[in-house]
Protein backbone atom coordinates (compact mmCIF):
# COMPACT_ATOMS: atom_id res chain seq x y z
CA UNK A 1 0.00 0.00 0.00
CA UNK A 2 1.33 3.53 -0.51
CA UNK A 3 1.59 6.10 1.78
CA UNK A 4 -0.76 9.08 1.93
CA UNK A 5 -1.37 11.67 -1.13
CA UNK A 6 1.09 14.62 -0.24
CA UNK A 7 3.47 12.56 2.05
CA UNK A 8 6.48 14.31 2.67
CA UNK A 9 9.57 12.47 1.70
CA UNK A 10 12.74 13.81 1.82
CA UNK A 11 15.97 14.11 3.99
CA UNK A 12 17.78 15.63 7.05
CA UNK A 13 20.84 17.85 7.70
CA UNK A 14 21.87 20.76 10.25
CA UNK A 15 24.26 23.89 9.44
CA UNK A 16 27.43 23.13 11.52
CA UNK A 17 27.67 19.51 10.53
CA UNK A 18 27.09 20.12 6.77
CA UNK A 19 27.33 23.28 5.35
CA UNK A 20 31.37 23.94 6.07
CA UNK A 21 32.12 27.67 5.06
CA UNK A 22 32.41 28.46 9.08
CA UNK A 23 34.02 31.81 8.10
CA UNK A 24 33.31 32.40 4.37
CA UNK A 25 30.69 34.94 3.13
CA UNK A 26 30.77 37.19 6.64
CA UNK A 27 29.87 33.88 9.25
CA UNK A 28 30.90 34.15 12.66
CA UNK A 29 31.43 31.66 15.31
CA UNK A 30 29.06 29.44 16.67
CA UNK A 31 30.47 26.93 19.65
CA UNK A 32 29.89 24.00 17.43
CA UNK A 33 33.12 25.71 15.59
CA UNK A 34 35.26 25.34 18.47
CA UNK A 35 34.68 21.68 19.14
CA UNK A 36 37.04 19.42 18.15
CA UNK A 37 36.48 16.00 16.42
CA UNK A 38 36.06 13.06 18.62
CA UNK A 39 36.89 9.03 17.65
CA UNK A 40 34.28 6.38 18.77
CA UNK A 41 36.93 3.11 18.26
CA UNK A 42 39.71 4.68 20.63
CA UNK A 43 36.80 5.84 22.76
CA UNK A 44 38.05 9.73 22.67
CA UNK A 45 35.44 12.38 23.13
CA UNK A 46 35.05 15.27 21.65
CA UNK A 47 36.57 17.74 23.49
CA UNK A 48 36.31 21.89 23.42
CA UNK A 49 39.53 24.30 24.87
CA UNK A 50 38.75 27.43 27.70
CA UNK A 51 40.03 29.48 28.36
CA UNK A 52 40.08 30.01 32.57
CA UNK A 53 39.15 33.73 34.09
CA UNK A 54 42.07 32.97 35.97
CA UNK A 55 44.56 33.26 33.04
CA UNK A 56 44.96 28.99 32.87
CA UNK A 57 43.48 26.89 30.20
CA UNK A 58 41.52 23.71 30.12
CA UNK A 59 40.03 20.67 28.02
CA UNK A 60 36.72 20.26 28.54
CA UNK A 61 35.41 16.66 27.38
CA UNK A 62 31.99 16.97 25.71
CA UNK A 63 29.44 15.89 28.72
CA UNK A 64 31.59 17.83 30.96
CA UNK A 65 30.72 21.19 31.96
CA UNK A 66 32.33 24.39 31.51
CA UNK A 67 32.68 26.48 34.21
CA UNK A 68 31.52 29.83 34.87
CA UNK A 69 33.48 32.47 33.23
CA UNK A 70 35.23 30.32 30.91
CA UNK A 71 35.52 31.61 27.15
CA UNK A 72 35.93 28.90 24.22
CA UNK A 73 39.01 29.41 21.92
CA UNK A 74 39.69 28.79 18.40
CA UNK A 75 43.01 26.97 17.78
CA UNK A 76 44.72 27.51 14.07
CA UNK A 77 46.46 24.19 14.32
CA UNK A 78 43.81 21.99 15.58
CA UNK A 79 41.03 20.41 13.31
CA UNK A 80 37.61 20.91 13.69
CA UNK A 81 34.82 19.09 11.65
CA UNK A 82 32.47 21.60 11.67
CA UNK A 83 34.84 24.22 9.96
CA UNK A 84 34.48 22.58 6.37
CA UNK A 85 32.06 19.66 7.27
CA UNK A 86 30.78 17.80 3.81
CA UNK A 87 30.69 21.50 1.83
CA UNK A 88 27.39 22.12 1.45
CA UNK A 89 28.14 25.86 1.20
CA UNK A 90 30.22 25.20 -2.19
CA UNK A 91 28.23 21.97 -3.27
CA UNK A 92 24.44 22.94 -2.79
CA UNK A 93 23.28 23.06 -6.22
CA UNK A 94 24.80 19.82 -6.55
CA UNK A 95 23.19 18.20 -3.37
CA UNK A 96 19.82 19.51 -4.30
CA UNK A 97 19.81 18.43 -7.72
CA UNK A 98 20.92 14.65 -6.04
CA UNK A 99 17.99 15.02 -4.05
CA UNK A 100 15.83 16.01 -6.87
CA UNK A 101 16.92 12.71 -8.41
CA UNK A 102 16.21 10.81 -5.87
CA UNK A 103 12.30 12.20 -5.65
CA UNK A 104 12.28 14.37 -2.57
CA UNK A 105 9.69 16.12 -1.68
CA UNK A 106 10.69 18.08 1.22
CA UNK A 107 14.34 19.00 2.42
CA UNK A 108 15.09 19.33 6.07
CA UNK A 109 17.97 22.03 6.40
CA UNK A 110 19.17 24.58 9.11
CA UNK A 111 19.56 28.38 9.04
CA UNK A 112 23.20 29.15 10.91
CA UNK A 113 22.27 32.04 13.11
CA UNK A 114 25.74 33.23 12.50
CA UNK A 115 25.54 33.40 9.21
CA UNK A 116 22.89 35.80 9.60
CA UNK A 117 23.76 37.95 12.80
CA UNK A 118 27.98 37.20 12.92
CA UNK A 119 27.72 37.79 16.78
CA UNK A 120 24.20 36.86 17.31
CA UNK A 121 22.99 40.40 17.89
CA UNK A 122 24.14 42.53 16.20
CA UNK A 123 22.11 45.58 14.93
CA UNK A 124 22.65 44.98 11.02
CA UNK A 125 22.18 41.56 9.53
CA UNK A 126 25.06 39.89 6.97
CA UNK A 127 23.67 40.19 3.73
CA UNK A 128 25.71 37.77 2.29
CA UNK A 129 24.92 35.42 4.19
CA UNK A 130 20.70 35.74 3.90
CA UNK A 131 21.18 35.49 0.47
CA UNK A 132 22.61 32.13 0.60
CA UNK A 133 19.99 31.29 1.80
CA UNK A 134 17.29 32.89 -0.06
CA UNK A 135 19.41 31.02 -3.05
CA UNK A 136 19.29 27.34 -1.60
CA UNK A 137 15.30 28.29 -1.05
CA UNK A 138 14.78 29.36 -4.92
CA UNK A 139 16.02 26.36 -6.20
CA UNK A 140 14.13 23.74 -3.96
CA UNK A 141 11.27 25.36 -5.24
CA UNK A 142 11.93 25.24 -8.87
CA UNK A 143 12.95 21.49 -8.27
CA UNK A 144 9.67 21.03 -6.45
CA UNK A 145 11.35 20.19 -2.90
CA UNK A 146 9.69 21.81 0.43
CA UNK A 147 12.19 23.68 2.84
CA UNK A 148 11.68 22.47 6.39
CA UNK A 149 14.25 25.14 8.40
CA UNK A 150 15.17 24.30 11.46
CA UNK A 151 15.72 27.89 13.21
CA UNK A 152 18.01 26.90 15.97
CA UNK A 153 20.03 23.42 15.64
CA UNK A 154 22.72 23.32 18.08
CA UNK A 155 24.76 26.56 16.69
CA UNK A 156 24.26 28.94 19.93
CA UNK A 157 26.96 31.96 18.35
CA UNK A 158 30.24 31.94 20.50
CA UNK A 159 29.77 35.52 21.08
CA UNK A 160 26.56 34.78 23.25
CA UNK A 161 27.87 31.69 24.89
CA UNK A 162 31.00 33.37 26.23
CA UNK A 163 29.90 37.29 26.79
CA UNK A 164 26.28 36.14 28.25
CA UNK A 165 26.19 32.46 29.25
CA UNK A 166 24.20 31.40 26.21
CA UNK A 167 20.40 30.71 26.90
CA UNK A 168 20.33 31.54 30.70
CA UNK A 169 20.55 35.09 29.44
CA UNK A 170 17.21 37.17 28.33
CA UNK A 171 19.69 38.99 25.94
CA UNK A 172 19.83 35.73 23.72
CA UNK A 173 16.29 35.19 23.74
CA UNK A 174 15.98 38.79 22.46
CA UNK A 175 18.54 38.42 19.95
CA UNK A 176 16.90 35.10 18.86
CA UNK A 177 13.52 37.19 18.73
CA UNK A 178 15.23 39.57 16.15
CA UNK A 179 16.55 36.95 14.12
CA UNK A 180 13.24 35.45 14.08
CA UNK A 181 11.68 37.99 12.85
CA UNK A 182 13.91 38.55 10.29
CA UNK A 183 14.11 35.40 8.40
CA UNK A 184 10.55 34.97 8.67
CA UNK A 185 10.20 37.89 6.88
CA UNK A 186 12.80 37.85 4.51
CA UNK A 187 11.68 33.74 2.89
CA UNK A 188 8.01 34.61 3.39
CA UNK A 189 6.77 32.42 0.50
CA UNK A 190 9.89 30.45 0.20
CA UNK A 191 9.59 28.31 3.08
CA UNK A 192 5.99 26.76 4.58
CA UNK A 193 7.58 24.58 6.73
CA UNK A 194 9.82 25.85 9.99
CA UNK A 195 11.18 23.60 13.18
CA UNK A 196 11.89 25.74 16.52
CA UNK A 197 14.45 24.36 18.55
CA UNK A 198 16.32 20.97 17.20
CA UNK A 199 15.93 18.21 20.01
CA UNK A 200 15.38 21.11 22.86
CA UNK A 201 15.10 17.96 25.68
CA UNK A 202 18.77 17.57 24.95
CA UNK A 203 19.57 21.21 25.74
CA UNK A 204 20.64 22.66 28.36
CA UNK A 205 24.47 22.92 28.17
CA UNK A 206 27.32 24.98 26.96
CA UNK A 207 28.10 22.33 24.06
CA UNK A 208 24.04 22.88 22.48
CA UNK A 209 23.05 26.43 24.16
CA UNK A 210 26.24 27.97 25.51
CA UNK A 211 25.11 27.42 29.43
CA UNK A 212 27.89 27.37 32.06
CA UNK A 213 27.83 25.20 34.78
CA UNK A 214 25.12 23.07 33.39
CA UNK A 215 25.43 20.12 35.74
CA UNK A 216 26.10 21.83 39.28
CA UNK A 217 24.07 25.18 38.82
CA UNK A 218 20.61 23.77 37.95
CA UNK A 219 18.68 27.31 38.27
CA UNK A 220 20.74 27.84 35.35
CA UNK A 221 19.73 25.02 32.84
CA UNK A 222 16.21 25.41 34.10
CA UNK A 223 16.32 29.25 33.28
CA UNK A 224 17.55 28.67 29.90
CA UNK A 225 15.46 25.76 29.40
CA UNK A 226 12.86 28.32 30.44
CA UNK A 227 14.16 31.16 27.39
CA UNK A 228 13.93 28.01 24.70
CA UNK A 229 10.69 27.30 24.88
CA UNK A 230 10.00 31.04 25.08
CA UNK A 231 11.36 31.49 22.21
CA UNK A 232 9.96 28.27 20.35
CA UNK A 233 6.16 29.79 21.13
CA UNK A 234 7.52 33.41 19.77
CA UNK A 235 8.22 31.59 16.79
CA UNK A 236 5.43 29.73 16.48
CA UNK A 237 3.65 33.09 17.32
CA UNK A 238 5.59 35.02 14.42
CA UNK A 239 5.31 32.56 11.87
CA UNK A 240 1.53 32.47 12.23
CA UNK A 241 1.67 36.58 11.82
CA UNK A 242 3.97 36.99 8.49
CA UNK A 243 2.53 33.99 6.67
CA UNK A 244 -0.68 32.21 7.71
CA UNK A 245 0.39 29.33 5.51
CA UNK A 246 3.01 28.88 7.72
CA UNK A 247 3.40 25.50 9.91
CA UNK A 248 5.36 25.01 12.81
CA UNK A 249 6.33 22.38 14.10
CA UNK A 250 8.30 20.94 17.67
CA UNK A 251 11.40 18.88 17.35
CA UNK A 252 12.22 16.36 20.44
CA UNK A 253 14.66 13.76 20.37
CA UNK A 254 12.79 10.67 21.10
CA UNK A 255 13.41 6.79 20.88
CA UNK A 256 11.85 4.45 22.68
CA UNK A 257 11.92 2.88 26.00
CA UNK A 258 10.93 -0.39 27.64
CA UNK A 259 11.24 -1.12 31.59
CA UNK A 260 14.19 -4.13 31.42
CA UNK A 261 11.58 -6.04 33.56
CA UNK A 262 7.65 -6.19 35.21
CA UNK A 263 9.19 -5.23 38.59
CA UNK A 264 7.34 -2.00 39.60
CA UNK A 265 10.36 -0.46 40.71
CA UNK A 266 11.53 -0.85 36.74
CA UNK A 267 7.86 0.17 35.22
CA UNK A 268 8.73 3.16 37.65
CA UNK A 269 11.58 3.86 36.14
CA UNK A 270 10.50 4.24 32.90
CA UNK A 271 7.69 6.29 33.20
CA UNK A 272 9.60 8.92 35.09
CA UNK A 273 12.51 8.70 32.49
CA UNK A 274 9.84 9.14 29.71
CA UNK A 275 7.85 11.83 31.60
CA UNK A 276 11.30 13.39 32.43
CA UNK A 277 12.80 13.40 29.20
CA UNK A 278 10.68 13.01 26.49
CA UNK A 279 6.59 14.53 27.70
CA UNK A 280 7.69 17.08 29.66
CA UNK A 281 9.48 19.05 26.64
CA UNK A 282 6.40 17.99 24.66
CA UNK A 283 3.84 18.91 26.73
CA UNK A 284 4.82 22.41 27.22
CA UNK A 285 4.96 22.88 23.61
CA UNK A 286 2.08 21.16 22.65
CA UNK A 287 -0.79 22.47 25.52
CA UNK A 288 0.72 25.65 26.57
CA UNK A 289 2.17 25.55 29.97
CA UNK A 290 4.28 23.54 32.76
CA UNK A 291 2.95 19.95 33.65
CA UNK A 292 2.28 19.46 37.30
CA UNK A 293 4.83 16.86 37.96
CA UNK A 294 7.43 19.66 36.46
CA UNK A 295 6.48 22.24 38.51
CA UNK A 296 6.37 20.12 42.11
CA UNK A 297 9.98 19.16 40.93
CA UNK A 298 10.60 22.94 40.63
CA UNK A 299 9.18 23.54 44.10
CA UNK A 300 10.99 20.89 45.68
CA UNK A 301 14.31 21.53 44.52
CA UNK A 302 13.53 25.13 45.69
CA UNK A 303 13.94 26.78 41.86
CA UNK A 304 11.83 29.63 40.42
CA UNK A 305 12.19 30.57 37.20
CA UNK A 306 12.41 34.70 36.16
CA UNK A 307 9.89 35.30 33.93
CA UNK A 308 8.92 38.34 32.24
CA UNK A 309 5.23 39.47 32.11
CA UNK A 310 3.59 37.92 29.31
CA UNK A 311 5.78 35.04 28.89
CA UNK A 312 2.79 32.72 30.80
CA UNK A 313 0.86 34.24 28.03
CA UNK A 314 3.02 33.47 24.82
CA UNK A 315 3.39 30.37 26.15
CA UNK A 316 -0.39 29.22 25.53
CA UNK A 317 -0.62 31.30 22.21
CA UNK A 318 2.58 29.79 20.50
CA UNK A 319 1.80 26.34 20.56
CA UNK A 320 3.02 23.94 17.50
CA UNK A 321 1.32 22.95 14.73
CA UNK A 322 3.00 19.60 14.32
CA UNK A 323 4.79 17.37 16.22
CA UNK A 324 8.35 16.28 14.74
CA UNK A 325 10.86 14.08 16.45
CA UNK A 326 13.91 12.30 16.01
CA UNK A 327 13.67 7.90 16.39
CA UNK A 328 17.51 6.03 16.15
CA UNK A 329 17.03 3.26 18.61
CA UNK A 330 15.25 2.35 21.85
CA UNK A 331 16.76 1.22 25.43
CA UNK A 332 15.62 -0.74 28.49
CA UNK A 333 15.63 0.70 31.65
CA UNK A 334 16.56 -0.84 35.14
CA UNK A 335 15.79 0.59 38.34
CA UNK A 336 19.05 -0.02 39.99
CA UNK A 337 21.56 0.20 37.18
CA UNK A 338 23.85 3.36 37.16
CA UNK A 339 25.99 3.23 34.10
CA UNK A 340 29.36 5.33 33.19
CA UNK A 341 28.17 7.05 29.99
CA UNK A 342 31.68 8.08 29.18
CA UNK A 343 30.28 11.53 27.13
CA UNK A 344 28.40 9.11 24.41
CA UNK A 345 25.18 10.72 23.99
CA UNK A 346 21.76 9.56 23.70
CA UNK A 347 22.47 6.67 26.25
CA UNK A 348 20.64 6.57 29.40
CA UNK A 349 22.42 5.91 32.61
CA UNK A 350 19.89 3.40 33.63
CA UNK A 351 19.87 1.83 30.56
CA UNK A 352 20.85 -1.83 29.94
CA UNK A 353 21.24 -3.99 27.39
CA UNK A 354 18.41 -5.67 25.62
CA UNK A 355 18.75 -8.56 24.82
CA UNK A 356 16.12 -9.40 21.72
CA UNK A 357 17.87 -6.83 19.64
CA UNK A 358 21.08 -5.93 17.31
CA UNK A 359 23.03 -3.60 18.07
CA UNK A 360 25.41 -0.69 15.75
CA UNK A 361 28.76 -0.73 15.73
CA UNK A 362 27.91 2.39 18.05
CA UNK A 363 26.14 0.45 20.01
CA UNK A 364 22.20 1.77 19.56
CA UNK A 365 19.78 -0.84 19.11
CA UNK A 366 17.72 -1.24 15.92
CA UNK A 367 14.32 -1.50 16.65
CA UNK A 368 12.04 -0.69 13.97
CA UNK A 369 8.81 -1.87 15.98
CA UNK A 370 9.98 0.62 18.42
CA UNK A 371 8.98 3.45 16.12
CA UNK A 372 5.67 1.83 15.42
CA UNK A 373 5.10 2.26 19.28
CA UNK A 374 6.51 5.78 19.58
CA UNK A 375 4.17 6.73 16.93
CA UNK A 376 1.13 5.38 18.73
CA UNK A 377 2.35 6.94 22.08
CA UNK A 378 2.80 10.42 20.80
CA UNK A 379 -0.50 9.93 18.77
CA UNK A 380 -2.48 9.09 21.32
CA UNK A 381 -1.11 11.88 23.61
CA UNK A 382 -1.51 14.89 21.61
CA UNK A 383 -3.76 14.23 18.47
CA UNK A 384 -2.08 16.91 16.22
CA UNK A 385 -0.03 15.83 12.84
CA UNK A 386 3.77 13.46 13.40
CA UNK A 387 6.91 13.67 11.21
CA UNK A 388 10.05 12.01 11.75
CA UNK A 389 12.52 14.35 10.88
CA UNK A 390 15.60 12.27 11.66
CA UNK A 391 15.94 8.45 11.29
CA UNK A 392 19.04 6.34 10.04
CA UNK A 393 21.68 4.20 10.81
CA UNK A 394 25.19 5.11 11.33
CA UNK A 395 27.76 2.55 9.30
CA UNK A 396 31.46 2.51 8.39
CA UNK A 397 30.94 2.62 4.68
CA UNK A 398 33.52 1.32 1.93
CA UNK A 399 33.60 2.64 -1.28
CA UNK A 400 34.80 0.13 -3.72
CA UNK A 401 37.05 0.38 -6.50
CA UNK A 402 34.61 0.98 -9.05
CA UNK A 403 32.88 3.81 -6.71
CA UNK A 404 30.27 1.68 -5.69
CA UNK A 405 29.24 1.41 -1.91
CA UNK A 406 27.35 -1.94 -1.17
CA UNK A 407 25.26 -0.48 1.78
CA UNK A 408 23.26 -3.38 2.36
CA UNK A 409 22.71 -3.32 6.13
CA UNK A 410 21.03 0.46 5.70
CA UNK A 411 18.51 -0.49 3.09
CA UNK A 412 17.62 -3.17 5.58
CA UNK A 413 17.21 -0.80 8.45
CA UNK A 414 15.54 2.14 6.22
CA UNK A 415 12.92 -0.91 4.80
CA UNK A 416 11.77 -2.12 8.57
CA UNK A 417 11.52 1.27 10.11
CA UNK A 418 9.28 2.57 6.73
CA UNK A 419 7.21 -1.06 6.88
CA UNK A 420 6.85 0.12 10.74
CA UNK A 421 5.55 3.74 9.87
CA UNK A 422 2.98 2.17 7.27
CA UNK A 423 1.22 0.14 9.93
CA UNK A 424 1.09 3.10 11.95
CA UNK A 425 -0.66 4.58 9.22
CA UNK A 426 -2.96 2.14 8.09
CA UNK A 427 -3.60 0.04 10.82
CA UNK A 428 -3.07 1.98 14.12
CA UNK A 429 -4.39 5.07 12.57
CA UNK A 430 -1.48 7.87 12.96
CA UNK A 431 -1.57 11.10 11.28
CA UNK A 432 1.95 10.69 10.05
CA UNK A 433 2.72 13.35 7.17
CA UNK A 434 6.29 13.16 6.65
CA UNK A 435 9.71 11.55 6.78
CA UNK A 436 13.32 12.71 6.44
CA UNK A 437 15.92 10.15 7.53
CA UNK A 438 18.72 11.99 9.17
CA UNK A 439 22.17 12.15 7.04
CA UNK A 440 20.53 11.61 3.65
CA UNK A 441 24.15 12.56 2.86
CA UNK A 442 27.26 11.75 4.67
CA UNK A 443 27.43 14.43 7.13
CA UNK A 444 30.01 15.26 10.40
CA UNK A 445 28.75 13.06 13.08
CA UNK A 446 27.40 15.27 15.86
CA UNK A 447 28.56 12.78 18.94
CA UNK A 448 31.82 11.83 18.06
CA UNK A 449 32.49 14.73 15.21
CA UNK A 450 33.52 11.72 12.90
CA UNK A 451 33.05 11.08 9.40
CA UNK A 452 33.62 7.44 9.75
CA UNK A 453 29.78 7.23 11.16
CA UNK A 454 28.13 7.79 7.93
CA UNK A 455 24.17 7.79 7.68
CA UNK A 456 24.23 8.88 3.87
CA UNK A 457 22.17 7.71 1.07
CA UNK A 458 24.73 9.82 -0.76
CA UNK A 459 28.94 8.85 -0.28
CA UNK A 460 30.90 12.14 0.35
CA UNK A 461 34.96 12.45 0.28
CA UNK A 462 35.98 13.58 3.39
CA UNK A 463 37.68 11.56 6.51
CA UNK A 464 38.05 11.72 9.93
CA UNK A 465 41.16 14.26 9.38
CA UNK A 466 39.74 16.50 7.38
CA UNK A 467 41.35 14.92 3.59
CA UNK A 468 39.32 14.23 0.69
CA UNK A 469 38.00 16.49 -2.39
CA UNK A 470 34.16 16.71 -1.34
CA UNK A 471 32.89 14.54 -4.56
CA UNK A 472 29.52 13.04 -4.18
CA UNK A 473 28.64 9.68 -5.32
CA UNK A 474 25.74 7.71 -5.42
CA UNK A 475 25.42 4.36 -3.05
CA UNK A 476 23.11 1.21 -3.37
CA UNK A 477 20.81 2.93 -1.25
CA UNK A 478 20.50 6.02 -3.25
CA UNK A 479 18.57 3.73 -5.65
CA UNK A 480 16.66 2.17 -2.85
CA UNK A 481 15.67 5.04 -1.83
CA UNK A 482 14.74 7.08 -4.95
CA UNK A 483 12.47 4.11 -5.68
CA UNK A 484 10.45 4.01 -2.57
CA UNK A 485 10.16 7.91 -2.68
CA UNK A 486 8.98 7.33 -6.73
CA UNK A 487 5.98 5.03 -5.83
CA UNK A 488 5.34 6.88 -2.73
CA UNK A 489 6.27 3.58 -0.05
CA UNK A 490 4.49 1.35 -1.97
CA UNK A 491 7.60 -0.76 -3.25
CA UNK A 492 9.32 -1.44 -0.29
CA UNK A 493 11.29 -4.25 -1.14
Amino acid sequence: MAFPDGFLWGGATAANQYEGGWIEGGKGPAVADAIAGGNNLTHEPRKLWVDLPDGTREVITMGQEVPAGATAYIDPDRYYPSHDATDFYHHWREDLALFAEMNFKCFRMSINWTRVFPHGDDEIPNEEGLKFYEDVFRECKRLGIEPLVTLDHFDCPLHLADEYDGWVSRHTLEAFERYCDLVLTRYKGLVHWWLTINEINVCGDYFNCGVHEAKSNKQHREQALWHLFVASAYAVKRAHEIDADNRVGLMIAHGASYPYSCNPEDVWCELENNRGFRWFYGDVQVRGYYPSYKVKELECEGIAIAKEPGDDELLREGTVDFYSFSYYFSEALKADANRDLGGVPGLNKKGVENPYLRKTDWGWAIDPLGLRIVLNQIWDRYQIPLMIVENGIGLIDEKLPDGTVEDDARIDYMREHIKTMRDAIEIDGVDLIGYTPWGCIDIVSAGTGEMRKRYGFIYVDRDDEGKGDFSRSRKKSFYYMKKVYGSNGADLE
